[in-house]
């Protein structure tokens, strides 16, 4: 279910995903909230970075955890603009996020109920929320505007 707040974090997300796009890696952002405060954003950096594990939501969780005196994001919840892979789904269970709002989903590589729904697995240690479609138009069209754009 939505919370109130949502929208405005997502957008937040948007907008880091826009600024991946800035440096020609594929627009996917994050954010992590903590307490009603931002406390880490991320955008896909993979190209610019030359690092296969600079995912959005890497990005995010790596800023997010030195704000704190412990890497646990517990409580905490990550906006994101695009369905996590199985590696970003992976990072989020490690970091014990307590709940991901995603925008859109991903079909090929979604690990969150698209492919694999790694987040609600009652065989791992850990369970995370997952609130689906925040602003998943917006988030579509800014994928979709950016590969449009390349071809």
């Amino acid at each position: 279910m939505n919370e109130p707040k949502d929208e405005l974090f997502m957008g937040q997300a948007l907008a880091a995903a826009e600024s991946a796009s800035d440096h020609d890696d594929v627009p996917v952002g994050a954010v992590v909230v903590l307490d009603g405060v931002v406390i880490g954003v991320g955008e896909n950096r993979r190209e610019s970075d030359q690092d296969p594990t600079a995912h959005a939501e890497i990005v995010a969780i790596r800023e997010a955890v030195k704000t704190l005196p412990n890497w646990r994001l517990d409580g905490a919840t990550v906006y994101v603009t695009l369905e996590p892979c199985l590696m970003c789904a992976g990072a989020l269970l490690a970091a014990r996020v307590s709940r991901v709002v995603i925008g859109a989903t991903d079909e090929k590589a979604g690990a969150v109920g698209s492919r694999y729904n790694v987040l609600s697995d009652p065989r791992l240690l850990h369970e995370i929320e997952v609130t689906y479609g925040v602003m998943a138009k917006e988030a579509s069209q800014q994928l979709s505007s950016f590969f449009e754009a390349r071809r």
